[in-house]
């Protein structure tokens, strides 16, 4: 008699959450970060509500998504970022020529803006991700030789970037994610959380639309210029 392995069941019941359109759809606008009502999710989607709500239920379940209610609202988000970490990870291994071709001038626009940068959960990604943790390493800040860590030198700049860094969190201080359209890894961690979100809060980047695009604004041009010497080309 054979028997199961238990392991091998778990994984193929996660595998079967992902397995699904509709689901897919949901678990990548959810890397923005932020909380989606379930009709928020059933417009992005293109769904009915009726629909949705059995798909976050079988993916709140699972353990992908937490949910809480606000009145009439149900809202879900992503339940860590070790969920984040999978759908991104997963999402990289989509082969390039593989991918659904834009139907509409609208979709080719929003899909050339979420490469040139986008938030990856709590992190900057894309274009601008790349541009950010090159600019990093070259100027001996971040080294990726055996994995990334920053250095004496980068804990300085962050201090003095005015960018906190939560030492106290379980999370790792700083982490490679691979990025799904530049096919490199860029910075993530608590390091990467910090820098997205001082970004997003001292108007370096402003958020495009309505997913994860982001623009670097003027003041941010500046702002990365003077502190890594990314010249403004590089991030529009």
């Amino acid at each position: 008699m054979t028997t199961r392995d238990p392991t091998a069941t778990g994984l193929a019941r996660l595998a079967a959450l992902f397995a699904d359109e509709t689901r897919a759809a949901c678990l990548l606008a959810l890397l923005d970060g932020r909380a989606w009502t379930a009709s928020e999710l059933a417009r992005h989607a293109g769904v009915a509500a009726s629909t949705l709500s059995e798909h976050l239920g079988r993916l709140v379940a699972g353990g992908l998504l937490t949910e809480e209610r606000q009145g009439r609202h149900r809202y879900v988000r992503l339940a860590g970022a070790h969920v984040a970490q999978l759908v991104e990870d997963l999402t990289a291994q989509v082969a390039p020529g593989t991918a659904v071709r834009p139907r509409s001038l609208r979709e080719a626009s929003a899909g050339s803006a979420m490469a040139r940068g986008r938030t990856c959960y709590d992190h900057l990604a894309g274009r601008l991700g790349i541009t950010v943790t090159d600019a990093l390493t070259a100027r001996g800040l971040l080294q990726q030789e055996t994995g990334f860590a920053l250095t004496d030198a980068g804990l300085t700049w962050f201090e003095s970037a005015g960018i906190g860094l939560d030492r106290r969190s379980r999370r790792p201080l700083t982490r490679a994610c691979l990025d799904w359209t530049e096919r490199r890894p860029h910075l993530a961690g608590v390091a990467g959380a910090a820098l997205c979100r001082h970004a997003l809060d001292t108007g370096w980047c402003v958020r495009v639309g309505s997913e994860r695009a982001v623009k670097v604004t003027a003041a941010g041009e500046q702002a990365l210029f003077d502190l890594l010497g990314v010249e403004p080309a590089a991030l529009r």
